[in-house]
């Protein structure tokens, strides 16, 4: 039976480049995403063998997913596709359960190769970014408190991006006052009372792109 592979990117030409890749190769791709929320429900639909993700998404990023997707379907083996090598992102993958780090412009060989790693239980990151983990582990530079629950930093996400308290709260399916609710506490957390704040620090934790 074929590996079943979902897709997210926010990027339709991409996407397309990479499942046309995968299915010359024999891989089955169940589903197609474009953004963080849609490849959770896509997830739990699909429970897919493999699910590559591009860490900078709209409306919640693909570390957040990916974290998000292993509680639905915990045999998932979650790869990113980034343009990020810093050791910070590769370190905050990690953390999150991501067991593949594949660099965009090495991504059609290093895709295939890492989907083969992952599958069998390893660990797979581009070439490019090795030494960078290697480094980062051993000074424990990379790795970043992070004061905010799961939900807060997706909350943070979508003020960053400029959805109102109404929006945001149709989005995530709670209440109006759920929602002004974790926007408070997330200020308060982060000692941060004012939007732009909250911008420029989601774009430090990569958030969301400047």
């Amino acid at each position: 039976m074929a590996i079943s592979v979902l897709i997210a990117d926010d990027h339709l030409v991409f996407i397309d480049g990479m499942a046309s890749l995968l299915v010359a190769e024999g891989y089955n791709v169940v589903a197609n995403a474009a953004d963080g929320h849609e490849a959770v429900k896509l997830a739990r639909k699909h429970q897919p063998d493999i699910a590559v993700l591009d860490i900078s998404m709209p409306k919640l990023n693909g570390l957040d997913a990916a974290q998000k997707i292993l509680r639905i379907s915990p045999d998932t083996h979650i790869i990113v596709l980034t343009m990020h090598k810093e050791s910070a992102y590769v370190m905050s993958a990690l953390q999150s359960g991501v067991v593949g780090y594949v660099l965009k412009t090495q991504a059609a060989q290093d895709l295939l190769d890492a989907i083969q790693s992952v599958i069998t239980g390893n660990v797979y990151l581009s070439p490019g970014i090795s030494k960078s983990v290697v480094d980062a582990c051993l000074t424990k530079s990379a790795q970043l408190d992070d004061p905010l629950t799961l939900r807060e930093r997706e909350v943070l996400q979508l003020i960053a991006e400029g959805q109102k308290t109404k929006q945001i709260a149709d989005l995530l399916n709670v209440s109006v006052k759920t929602a002004e609710s974790h926007r408070s506490r997330l200020m308060s957390k982060l000692g941060i009372h004012e939007t732009a704040g909250l911008v420029r620090y989601a774009i430090r934790r990569g958030l969301i792109e400047p």
